[in-house]
């Protein structure tokens, strides 16, 4: 407790210290700290009052000028960090101070009128044509300045009628049947501006996928008739034909008549390290209709490009299938740069007809990575070797060969007696082969170009030298792995078809497992021969869309949401093979090779909502839930494939693997942790975040859950899942973090407490009589917990 006391009171010391750091100690001589900035909407008579489809934290967004950040809503750490530096800017570290914090921020008039002039046009544009802004200034004592926008929105305008006028009949037919499905003007609506622009780029997008390449959304405006005294106003979409060009094209003929007109595809040209138009090409292959133009050698086929891209001749033009174009062929590893340039190519009728030319640059064939580590664990020295290698193009299909070696050895000092290896030695080999196609039969090719599935083979093989035992791991695995876009989500699947784990002991001590685990068939498990044959499915959907690399460090989305979820069994087929084959048990069970194989079947689903609260700020939920449960030929779910808690993804007042199951008493780390598994899990947290100053940002947040078993084991008393109690087992941890934010990647500090700890004979509530030694885990991670 003295511990607890003497750190929150360095923290309050240190604030205070920032706090008292005069923030206008760099404002210059007659200038003003913008202090405060407030946004307010009133109603005819000044009071406070809302406006429909406005609020005042969007409009915040359309200032000119905003105060230095504050964290928490109070804390100008950014601007204290900043006021430090001293005004010699030869020193270091004031030019330290400088770059990591922020400048204060001068009022200035100029910029205060233009902001007002922004809100007048953003309340226009939503609909409010009377909208009156007013900005006040007030002046604190100490060089301070606060500006105070007031807007008094008035009646807004609403849509009364929406109609169409749309000379061309073929495009009328098209864009009412689809407004009458799609459409997002209604009569009532404000007249939003944003909402029109919306709806006219939505059009445009439409027909462009359904063939009218040269259709843009200039082609379309609106009008709005109003009446003198009404806020009613009548609103006609008028699409125009296209403009007039004097430019000749070999579609000219097509655009004299003014009319808008469908395009094709006549020819799909690909060229693969040349220019369009063949310059430089060396070779030029013709195949199903396309033609492939080479600069140097064949490396890739013919018959790859052709079964990947959904683009061929005689298909008629769509913006979508143009960036399909680009999804499939970018998903080649060989592949640097994918271009497609679409000419115009004469008339076939009334329809235009389009040259597709696709353009690939060649990547790297071949890399090579290798590590080197060393360690050293109580004067025993060790270390570690690793090699990388990657070959891109195996078979010019683009086939991408991944190969790892790992050696890990370490020196042992002492007596040796009795046991098997005088060191540790890890020997760790792994080989993958990824296909860019779905490679399974029976499928068509059109059912592949809308899949876009990768195909993936991978074995690996470990084998590891430790004084009691010898131990041999080796795996393989066929998976299949694609991704959609869609309604601007991305959706990814993962199907493995097969995955095979073997464990073996070649070698152990006499006894050993006997001696390390007489009663606990946890531990017995990790150290005996075992087969695990699962099938399992992944899938996962989520709205986050990555910032270009300019405004990476400023970016935000108003709110981000994901969802994680799985689906695994193992032993069915085995299972059956052995029922119908009526293979003999040997000691209750059906064994491969001699070995017990698991059979048993795994759910889990994960939820994340993260909420913008600003462009420096958010709020994150997650909720998480799995079961597994064994059956058939297993007793037990195998130790790797059960759940477990805490840990920095997890209830962070608790290390990894030490909380649960259910009120399970544990007291020993190093003797409990094999105990500390269950069936069940349930996880639930809230974080809020806050940008800081530089790269770093703070966190705050609670943590809820626990693990359970499905059965009641005799090693794990009191972990048993029973809904009538198991609320009353949710452990809580409250806590704070830090993190470095790097744009790619993100180091993460938390420090959590125990809030409520459901295992026996322990101390129930530790908020209320906290022990640093007890109840402080400190975690550390690359990435965000959710």
């Amino acid at each position: 407790m003295k511990t607890t006391t003497a750190a929150i009171a360095l923290l309050v010391i240190a604030a205070a210290l920032l706090a008292g750091c005069s923030s206008v100690r760099h404002v210059p001589t007659g200038s003003y700290l913008l202090d405060d900035v407030k946004v307010t909407l009133v109603d005819s008579a000044g009071r406070p009052a809302d406006a429909e489809g406005v609020s005042t934290v969007e409009l915040v967004n359309f200032l000119r000028q905003t105060p230095n950040h504050k964290v928490l809503g109070f804390a100008k750490l950014s601007l204290a960090t900043y006021s430090l530096s001293g005004t010699d800017t030869t020193k270091w570290y004031n030019r330290w101070l400088r770059r990591v914090g922020q400048p204060p921020v001068i009022y200035d008039s100029v910029l205060t009128e233009a902001s007002r002039r922004q809100l007048t046009q953003a309340m226009v544009n939503s609909g409010y044509m009377d909208a009156r802004v007013a900005a006040d200034t007030i002046h604190r004592g100490d060089r301070r300045m606060k500006v105070v926008y007031t807007i008094a929105p008035g009646t807004p305008r609403r849509v009364q009628s929406v109609g169409y006028n749309i000379a061309d009949t073929a495009l009328r037919r098209i864009v009412l049947a689809d407004v009458a499905a799609e459409g997002t003007l209604r009569p009532g609506m404000l007249l939003d501006r944003t909402a029109l622009d919306n709806e006219r780029s939505r059009i445009a997008r439409m027909l462009q996928n359904r063939g009218y390449y040269r259709f843009s959304r200039e082609n379309i405006n609106y009008t709005a008739d109003t009446v003198a005294g009404s806020p009613l106003t009548a609103l006609i979409m008028n699409i125009h034909a296209p403009a007039a060009t004097a430019a000749a094209t070999p579609d000219s003929a097509l655009l004299a008549d003014r009319q808008h007109h469908r395009y094709m595809i006549r020819r799909v040209n690909y060229y693969i390290d040349c220019e369009p138009g063949g310059a430089g090409a060396r070779d030029t292959v013709d195949y199903r209709g396309a033609s492939f133009y080479y600069g140097a050698d064949h490396y890739l086929r013919p018959g790859l490009l052709y079964e990947m891209c959904p683009l061929n001749s005689g298909d008629t033009y769509s913006a979508r299938s143009m960036e399909r174009v680009y999804e499939a062929l970018g998903r080649l590893a060989i592949v640097k740069f994918v271009n497609v340039r679409l000419n115009p190519a004469g008339t076939l009728g009334d329809i235009g007809l389009l040259d597709a030319d696709i353009v690939l640059s060649r990547n790297k064939k071949q890399s090579v990575t290798a590590e080197l580590e060393g360690t050293n664990s109580e004067g025993d020295l060790g270390f570690g070797i690793g090699l990388g290698y990657q070959h891109r193009n195996l078979a010019k299909g683009s086939e991408l060969l991944s190969a790892k070696l790992r050696a890990n050895y370490e020196s042992l000092s002492g007596k040796f007696d009795g046991l098997v290896n005088k060191r540790y030695t890890e020997y760790a080999a792994e080989v993958g082969l990824t296909f860019p196609v779905f490679k399974c039969p029976f499928l068509s090719r059109s059912f592949k170009q809308r899949i876009l599935a990768s195909t993936e083979f991978a074995v690996s093989f470990n084998y590891q030298e430790r004084p009691e035992y010898t131990r041999i791991i080796a795996g393989g695995s066929w998976r299949w792995k694609w991704q959609q876009q869609r309604r601007r989500a991305l959706r990814r699947h993962t199907f493995d078809l097969i995955d095979i784990n073997y464990v073996r002991l070649p070698r152990s001590t006499i006894d050993f497992i006997d001696q390390i685990a007489p009663s606990n068939p946890l531990l017995r498990y990790s150290y005996e021969d075992h087969f695990i044959v699962r099938m399992g499915y992944t899938y996962s959907i989520t709205n986050r869309r990555l910032p270009s690399a300019t405004d990476a460090r400023n970016y935000y989305q108003p709110s981000v949401y994901s969802f994680r979820g799985s689906v695994e069994t193992a032993g069915n087929l085995l299972y059956a093979i052995s029922s119908i084959a009526r293979q003999r048990r040997s000691d209750g069970v059906y064994k491969l090779l001699g070995i017990q194989y698991a059979q048993y079947v795994k759910g889990e689903a994960d939820y994340t909502y993260t909420h913008a609260l600003s462009g420096r700020s958010s709020l994150s939920f997650h909720v998480g839930a799995g079961i597994c449960y064994p059956y058939g030929n297993s007793s037990m779910v195998p130790f790797e494939k059960r759940f477990y808690a805490g840990g920095a993804n997890g209830v962070r007042g608790w290390g990894v693997r030490s909380l649960g199951p259910g009120r399970y008493d544990a007291r020993n780390s190093v003797t409990d942790f094999i105990n500390q598994c269950g069936d069940i899990r349930l996880d639930m947290s809230v974080e809020y975040r806050a940008k800081l100053f530089w790269v770093f940002e703070g966190a705050v947040f609670i943590d809820a859950g626990n693990i359970w078993t499905i059965k009641d084991y005799e090693n794990q008393p009191g972990g048993l899942f029973q809904f009538n109690s198991f609320y009353k087992e949710i452990a809580l941890a409250y806590g704070v973090g830090l993190r470095m934010d790097f744009t790619y990647f993100l180091l993460r500090f938390d420090l959590g407490m125990k809030a409520h700890n459901p295992a026996m004979n322990q101390e129930a509530w530790p908020i209320v009589h906290p022990k640093w030694s007890r109840d402080a885990n400190f975690h550390f991670a690359v990435g965000y917990p959710f």
